[in-house]
């Protein structure tokens, strides 16, 4: 198999499921993330390790993660908020522990209770609770810099507090940095800008990743721009589901199938099965009848004699 030119990371087990009002079952789960590993999906944040009490979605964060380990070429991914949230991952088997830290002080104090600082100050020692896992076994750790294209109840995020904050991050610990639109406000210029920028303050080599809403419209023109700017890594979600419950306004994802579509028709390998992928769409939501579901691709079907990457080459 060849290598891919793009890694597609599906969050909508846990970033989609976190802002709908229904509960999928855990076998449903299960059969979600299967599908779409077996659609070649590379990478799947799965849950996230908070509170039940909080977001009831992922009270089976341990059962859903350990079937995700069990699936062979498949890096599962969590999400923690907070130290508790990150023992408990570890406890679990995480191998890939993404925690996201608010540039914006308004949205860090309604999501995490903490400022900025305070939450740097507690990712540190998550990244300590890493290194003193067995080399062989040890998490990657990821830090997210959450609002860095702006925040529904801050406004204006200063692109050199998200600099800051991404070089706070990789101080503490951190083995990859991914700069968020938790709210969708990006535009493809504000993009090129503020990830060149991250990129030569904190080296050449230092992976960072994007993770972009849809909110208004632009979020695969925010990919292509990060693309365009050297960026390999990308989150997305099955139907454009998906949301942030701490931030007003912040609604879907962009789209794992039209991101697919997207790279493939440039030639760009996702290693990714689209009419799989599109299967999957058809078939996971079942348990969700009142999921509201985005996205261009599914729904008008692919060109005729259109060959994804993998065919062309």
């Amino acid at each position: 198999m060849n290598a891919v030119d793009v890694v597609i990371t599906e969050v909508g087990p846990r970033d989609g499921l976190q802002n709908t009002k229904s509960f999928m079952p855990t076998a449903a789960k299960k059969a979600w993330i299967s599908a779409e590993a077996a659609a070649g999906v590379p990478a799947i944040e799965v849950c996230s390790f908070v509170p039940a009490k909080l977001i009831p979605q992922f009270v089976d964060a341990e059962e859903v993660l350990a079937h995700a380990n069990s699936l062979r070429g498949l890096t599962p991914v969590v999400l923690v908020p907070n130290f508790k949230g990150c023992e408990r991952a570890l406890a679990a088997g995480a191998h890939r522990v993404m925690v996201p830290i608010s540039v914006s002080e308004a949205h860090s104090m309604s999501n995490v209770r903490k400022t900025t600082a305070q939450a740097i100050e507690e990712f540190a020692r998550m990244a300590d609770l890493v290194k003193a896992q067995a080399r062989d076994r040890r998490a990657q750790l990821v830090g997210a810099c959450s609002t860095a294209f702006g925040c529904s109840l801050q406004g204006v995020v200063a692109e050199a507090d998200v600099v800051r904050v991404a070089l706070a991050l990789r101080a503490a610990g951190a083995d990859s940095i991914s700069l968020a639109d938790t709210v969708g406000y990006a535009n493809p210029e504000q993009v090129k800008r503020l990830f060149r920028k991250v990129r030569e303050a904190i080296g050449a080599d230092f992976p960072i990743e994007a993770h972009f809403h849809n909110t208004r419209g632009l979020g695969l023109a925010n990919a292509l721009a990060a693309y365009e700017v050297g960026v390999r890594n990308f989150d997305s979600t099955l139907g454009g589901l998906g949301g942030c419950p701490f931030a007003p306004g912040a609604s879907g994802n962009v789209v794992t199938e039209d991101l697919v579509f997207m790279f493939e028709s440039m030639g760009v390998n996702t290693g990714i099965d689209l009419g799989k992928l599109i299967e999957v769409r058809r078939t996971a939501f079942a348990p969700l009848p009142d999921a509201e579901l985005y996205g261009h691709i599914s729904k008008a079907g692919l060109p005729k004699g259109f060959q994804p990457w993998s065919q062309a080459a």
